[in-house]
């Protein structure tokens, strides 16, 4: 299957956190959208690598996906090196997006970072036709370079270079991060406290998308960063209703 948007997250709902607005809204417009989670979030404090499994696949039915995948990469512990990079080389030549999004380029989790490196070189490579990939069947893979890689923002402030109206699937988003109960405030829940468990990290999620809507005279926005120049033909790309 042909995608035209494929978001990887390093951990199973880091996309539901950065970009599952912009991926509902792509959704809604008829594009094929997949999600790629490199690790099972197994040094996650709260839960298991079976329960956030079980939690990816619920958020998947909720933002109703084409695919989701998960590449087993060791949580912590994965490198931006050749074996890696084949894996994600492997994934975007198999879906052969228009569009790859990945994490924040910085971020207060240190895999965030490195997620977002490796990726981003993946995409670059997996452009290079000398560089051989197979797929599952063992069949040399075809070289394809994503248009472009967008960067979603995760727990820091970084400033975006543009940013995407969500009002209409802002609730839906919240949906799909509240699959996540073992990892989200769940006052009845008797796991360890976390950073991301706190009732006012939801909220924090929340606010930053009304910052972000406000500033371009929306409820709800979502932010990216991208490192490639985006170019129009001419201004009907600024214009409204432009038919």
């Amino acid at each position: 299957m042909k995608l035209d948007i494929l978001a990887f997250g390093v951990h199973p709902d880091d996309v539901e956190l950065g970009c599952a607005g912009t991926l509902l809204s792509a959704i809604a417009q008829g594009k094929k959208v997949g999600i790629i989670d490199l690790t099972q979030g197994e040094l996650g404090t709260r839960g298991t690598a079976d329960t956030r499994k079980t939690e990816a696949e619920n958020a998947a039915k909720v933002l109703g996906i084409h695919i989701r995948e998960n590449l087993k990469m060791a949580d912590g512990f994965f490198k931006n090196d050749e074996a890696h990079q084949k894996q994600i080389i492997q994934a975007i030549r198999k879906y052969q997006p228009e569009i790859v999004l990945c994490n924040a380029p910085e971020d207060r989790h240190p895999d965030h970072g490195r997620s977002a490196a490796l990726v981003a070189d993946a995409a670059f490579l997996s452009g290079l036709r000398k560089i051989e990939t197979k797929d599952e069947q063992g069949n040399i893979q075809v070289a394809h370079r994503p248009t472009y890689v967008f960067h979603y923002i995760q727990d820091r402030y970084l400033e975006p270079d543009f940013v995407i109206d969500i009002s209409d699937f802002h609730y839906k988003k919240i949906e799909s991060i509240l699959c996540y109960s073992t990892q989200f405030y769940d006052e009845n829940s008797t796991e360890p406290q976390t950073y991301i468990s706190s009732p006012l990290f939801l909220e924090s999620i929340k606010a930053k998308a009304l910052q972000l809507g406000k500033q371009i005279g929306v409820h709800y926005a979502e932010g990216f960063i991208t490192k490639k120049l985006i170019g129009f033909k001419n201004f009907d790309g600024f214009i409204k209703n432009v038919t």
